[in-house]
């Protein structure tokens, strides 16, 4: 593998409502796709359609996660698990898309989702397959789970070594490359920070679009 097989998939745009810290301002919503020789990984899978909640405070522009995969080239078929940084509705809105496939989630995380602080039916649902767990794994040779709570208490973060170097999905351990560098640090953001990781993608930096490949 190499860094340019992780790929982000813009999935969604909101507009931050008033109880928001940025709110009024429009934001992205990514996901990253690991080009992986087992199969395609995807990590986190934007926002469903269908809550009111949500379509009222967020307005969201979605993008079909299944589209945005075939429109990177990358078959929606040859998925082969799903990993969610977090079950924030912006995170695991489609995740039904893939039902029966492997879902890798932390177990706080997920205890936490079905006490209700998220879009419950976004997160059950047949064909729902959640493997939870507690601290890092290995989910394919090369690719890890990294437990970095903070933003949830059960979020997690993704690296994906390849032969140019180590990649890092921050997923919203930090909101962006600036508060990534330069902002208060907690210990999931030290111990992100301590990787000196080659390419680093967020979940909700507009800037990771504009890259080149």
């Amino acid at each position: 593998m190499t860094p340019h097989d992780v790929i982000p998939l813009h999935l969604a745009d909101v507009t931050y409502p008033d109880s928001h810290p940025l709110a009024g301002k429009d934001g992205p919503v990514l996901a990253f796709a690991i080009r992986h020789p087992d199969g395609t990984i995807l990590v986190d899978t934007g926002i469903g359609e269908g809550n009111a909640w949500v379509d009222e405070n967020y307005r969201p522009r979605v993008r079909d996660a299944r589209e945005a995969l075939a429109a990177a080239k990358l078959d929606p078929d040859a998925v082969r698990a799903i990993v969610n940084s977090h079950l924030h509705f912006d995170h695991c809105g489609q995740n039904r898309a893939f039902a029966g496939l492997p879902i890798y989630v932390q177990r706080a995380e997920l205890d936490l989702a079905r006490e209700g602080y998220t879009v419950v039916e976004w997160v059950d649902f047949p064909g729902a397959r959640y493997d939870a767990i507690d601290g890092d794994r290995e989910v394919v040779e090369g690719v890890s789970i990294l437990a970095t709570p903070g933003h949830t208490p059960g979020h997690q973060s993704v690296t994906v070594r390849t032969g140019d170097g180590l990649v890092l999905i921050v997923g919203q351990a930090a909101q962006d490359a600036r508060s990534f560098a330069t902002g208060p640090a907690d210990a999931s953001v030290q111990r992100l920070r301590e990787l000196n990781a080659d390419r680093i993608h967020f979940s909700h930096d507009r800037a990771v679009l504009r890259r080149k490949k």
